[in-house]
């Protein structure tokens, strides 16, 4: 009877030779025979830290993780899911020998276990949301989510309920999206000091079509940007932005005295990484000269105009366009 169920990149290797040798394998040569480790993860972590100089102290755990499981926590007749990226096939195997050190010249993946393979499917004969659990960004991890599926494909039974699927599509995009924009608002919240990000904020408003300079520091009187259409600011409206580096709330006070920093003919912007609260937002309703733009908003103006972001900025922020799956528009009778 299968105990576990594990997931498993091996992204620098060929496609082929796991398939055709019945292996699977993982990397970190220079750890050595992992066999001759004490077996707890202490000692995994020490010896990645003693090899591994490079990796950074916060990394260390993860990946002598993977190594403490590949060597100690799977077993014989566990079974292996291998998604080929290569071919876009899922391999479906059972483990069938115990941790091997297997050194060979320039081999880069000497940790090995051997694979009784025993069904290849392609992709899209699983759902979306079982295709999303293997994709995992870690090497080795176990499969609990989808475990009956994926025995399920195993045994060669149908796996796959439509209806399901779509709603399972649809989440996942969810996710994705959620996730990529906590990636866009952790960026800006730990890799730029408060100054820079006003400086993000004025770089795109200039992708957006505006003239946009940055007031001094300290010396703002709570105006960090003047923004306008024309070279040299004498055409209104003349916009005067407020930035604010913070997940918390902002509440009303804080929106008023930027309203109050506005003269005639004048317009607000008010940026945060959070949100704002209901009285603040009931107070901007009023206004037709002021604008709130919370987190949620702000990465969504970022994608907007994502492709006229300078290198610099586009570091700060690496993301890349893709089409992701979603629910279908609902036809009128």
């Amino acid at each position: 009877m299968i105990k576990s169920i594990w997931g498993l990149h091996m992204a620098d290797i060929d496609a082929v030779s796991p398939i055709e040798d019945g292996f699977i394998a993982i990397g970190w040569p220079a750890m050595g025979d992992l066999s001759k480790l004490p077996k707890n993860r202490e000692s995994f972590k020490a010896q990645m830290s003693a090899k591994y100089s490079d990796v950074k102290a916060g990394a260390i755990p993860v990946k002598a993780g993977v190594l403490f499981r590949f060597a100690n926590e799977m077993e014989v007749g566990d079974m292996v899911v291998y998604p080929s990226k290569p071919d876009r096939i899922v391999h479906l195997g059972v483990i069938d020998s115990d941790y091997k050190y297997v050194f060979e010249f320039m081999d880069s993946y000497p940790h090995r276990r051997k694979v009784k393979w025993l069904r290849q499917m392609q992709r899209a004969e699983f759902s979306q949301s079982a295709l999303y659990e293997i994709g995992s960004a870690i090497t080795l991890f176990q499969i609990s989510t989808h475990a009956d599926e994926f025995r399920a494909a195993l045994d060669g039974r149908a796996i796959v309920d439509q209806e399901l699927d779509d709603e399972a599509a649809a989440d996942v995009s969810i996710q994705v999206q959620e996730s990529t924009e906590d990636f866009v608002i952790k960026r800006l919240k730990t890799k730029l000091s408060p100054y820079d990000f006003e400086k993000f904020i004025a770089h795109l408003l200039t992708c957006m079509g505006y003239y946009a300079r940055v007031t001094q520091q300290s010396s703002d009187g709570g105006i960090d940007i003047i923004a306008h259409k024309d070279e040299l600011g004498f055409e209104p409206p003349i916009i005067k932005v407020q930035c604010k580096q913070t997940l918390d709330p902002i509440g009303r006070p804080k929106v008023q005295e930027l309203h109050g920093a506005i003269e005639a003919g004048e317009h607000g912007l008010f940026v945060t990484l959070g949100q704002f609260s209901a009285e603040a937002r009931a107070y901007d309703r009023t206004k037709p000269n002021l604008r709130l733009i919370d987190g949620a908003a702000l990465v969504e103006l970022i994608y907007n105009h994502y492709e006229k972001f300078d290198t610099r900025h586009k570091l700060l922020l690496p993301l890349k366009r893709a089409y992701i799956a979603g629910s279908a528009p609902e036809v009128a009778d």
